[in-house]
């Protein structure tokens, strides 16, 4: 539902449109720096191979990010990428990828983010992804729909530094914001299908099969390497599927939230939930599809 006037009488540790304010505000201060920055970055650090690289840029966001919202709220507790968790027990827990896409942002393509969700009681209620090279503000709270904001809008909209308060809004989506709806009635062979790649070389071997068995199947494939912007693609019927292998909650969180608003499903498969074995997320029909074909060519195994 879009348009609804946000519930006043939510707790105000916890209230959807509250965290949705702030994480916006942050997210679009980490952006700007992320955006800000010249020369390509130095590398300080690898993961899951050697190839997959942690840039100086990645912590300085996280740094960023984590200031940020405990200067606002010092007794939430935060999940990031990089620095892990920090706080226990807390009505709200942030998770934080303070630079989705790293390697896109390494050789200066446009598909990179920054993606804030708030969880409260177990489950994300706010979500923020902010693709600055596409002057693009995704986001979205449980219940009242998703949306797609121009970030110059945004700051047009505001004098100095922009601390949006959805209760002024008067709708629970920014002005000027167009509202997300995933595309409907695509049939698996007709559908744009986003995907990405892990970094071992095993996995990939996998992947590669996979893919190979799926493309005769589908109008085509998109990889544009960063999982968060991909949801957001589904969200707003830039693609018409998105499955992947090996993504982390920090890279899913916001765009989960994003996604679901806008109509489609976020699962993995055999009825279990996404995560690191599997992500796919489509409109419900065209779901069912992708899930079986992905089921059936064993998409979660390594080898």
């Amino acid at each position: 539902m879009t348009g609804a006037e946000p519930a006043r009488d939510a707790p105000a540790t916890a209230d959807p449109h509250r965290l949705l304010g702030l994480a916006i505000a942050v997210a679009r201060e980490a952006g700007e720096m992320l955006a800000g920055q010249h020369g390509r970055p130095a590398v300080v650090g690898t993961k899951s191979s050697p190839t997959d690289v942690v840039t100086e840029m990645d912590q300085a966001a996280e740094r960023l990010i984590r200031s940020r919202i405990l200067a606002e709220r010092p007794d939430d507790a935060i999940l990031g990428e990089e620095g892990g968790q920090i706080g226990g027990e807390a009505p709200v827990r942030w998770i934080v990828d303070p630079l989705d896409g790293t390697v896109n942002y390494l050789y200066g393509l446009p598909d990179w983010a920054v993606s804030i969700a708030a969880e409260a009681g177990g489950r994300v209620v706010a979500g923020v992804v902010c693709v600055p090279p596409r002057d693009a503000l995704f986001g979205a709270a449980v219940g009242a729909g998703a949306w797609r904001s121009s970030l110059a809008g945004l700051t047009r909209a505001a004098s100095g530094a922009y601390r949006p308060d959805p209760y002024e809004w008067g709708e629970a989506h920014p002005p000027g914001s167009q509202p997300l709806s995933c595309t409907a009635d695509v049939p698996l062979s007709h559908a744009l299908i986003a995907t990405g790649f892990g970094y071992e070389r095993a996995r990939r071997l996998v992947q590669g099969q996979v893919l190979s068995a799926l493309l005769p199947r589908v109008r085509d494939i998109r990889r544009n390497g960063a999982c968060s912007v991909d949801l957001c693609s589904v969200a707003a019927g830039n693609v018409d599927g998105y499955y992947e292998r090996g993504v982390q909650y920090w890279d899913v969180a916001a765009g989960t939230l994003i996604a679901r608003e806008a109509g489609a499903v976020v699962g993995g498969l055999a009825g279990r939930p996404a995560g690191p074995a599997m992500t796919i997320s489509a409109g419900p029909a065209l779901f069912t599809e992708l899930h079986d074909l992905l089921l059936g060519l064993d998409a979660e195994r390594d080898s």
